[in-house]
């Protein structure tokens, strides 16, 4: 686990439950991919301004993603392409919480709002059993979507203490994918994903990202898992973003 246990430990803890009341289900997003050092020096400082959502006594919660897409892969290509209107179908493992399974649809809107509805599954449910609810809120037909990568890694979540922001840091993120069955490891990234409700307001996360010069870049992890497993997938769009994963990882 590439988080310093140390400094996680500095963190007053905020439970499930009260973490509800900072749902944030219709939401502004913004990302941002550091390497690890990095991330547990803004976890440093962030510690005396921020409380750390703590289950069962973890604050480091593992998580299992399995993604659905047609067999063109065109929610791959309505992202890669910049599409700001898209969706994307996955399966989530909450494995801290009783294994507990959901399907999850994420809508992106063009003012750059994401909604995401989910309901939870029985374990090794097929998707066809849900056609109904991918009916009501998917553009695409169940019977046309097809498993394409996995992914394992760990999350700590963070809230502010006035309860208004969520950050999601992600790290030893490893994918598997489905069709090619290629895997790959990023063991020196991490991942932190800003959730508020609007983008005006002063936030002391943004003060910290902005001192410690780590900048907005934007991180699919379906999107970057699919490149970095199927180089026939056309990824021009993403060439960017692949270097800096691999400078990241070369540091």
């Amino acid at each position: 686990m590439a988080f310093n246990a140390n400094i996680l430990a500095n963190f007053e803890p905020i439970s499930l439950e009260e973490m509800g009341k900072v749902k944030l289900m219709n939401r502004v997003d913004s990302k941002f991919v550091a390497h690890i050092d990095k991330i547990n020096e803004l976890l440093e400082m962030a510690a005396p301004d921020y409380f750390i959502q703590e289950i069962e006594g973890k604050r480091c919660m593992p998580y299992f993603t399995r993604y659905f897409d047609t067999s063109d892969t065109d929610m791959f290509y309505q992202h890669q392409r910049g599409k700001k209107v898209r969706q994307k179908v996955r399966l989530r493992v909450y494995e801290t919480t009783a294994n507990l399974p959901f399907l999850e649809i994420k809508s992106k809107n063009n003012k750059g709002r994401t909604k995401k509805k989910r309901v939870e599954m029985e374990t090794g449910d097929e998707l066809l059993n849900y056609s109904e609810f991918l009916e009501n809120n998917c553009r695409y037909e169940s019977n046309s979507l097809t498993p394409q990568i996995e992914n394992h890694f760990y999350r700590i979540t963070l809230v502010n203490k006035e309860l208004t922001e969520r950050i999601t840091i992600d790290t030893d993120i490893e994918f598997h994918n489905l069709q090619t069955g290629c895997s790959k490891k990023l063991p020196s990234i991490g991942i932190v994903e800003w959730k508020r409700d609007g983008i005006s307001g002063k936030s002391g996360m943004g003060m910290l990202l902005r001192k410690l010069h780590i900048h907005q870049s934007g991180f699919s992890k379906y999107c970057i898992g699919m490149a970095l497993t199927d180089p026939s997938l056309k990824q021009n769009r993403l060439k960017e973003r692949l270097r800096k994963i691999n400078k990241i990882e070369e540091h």
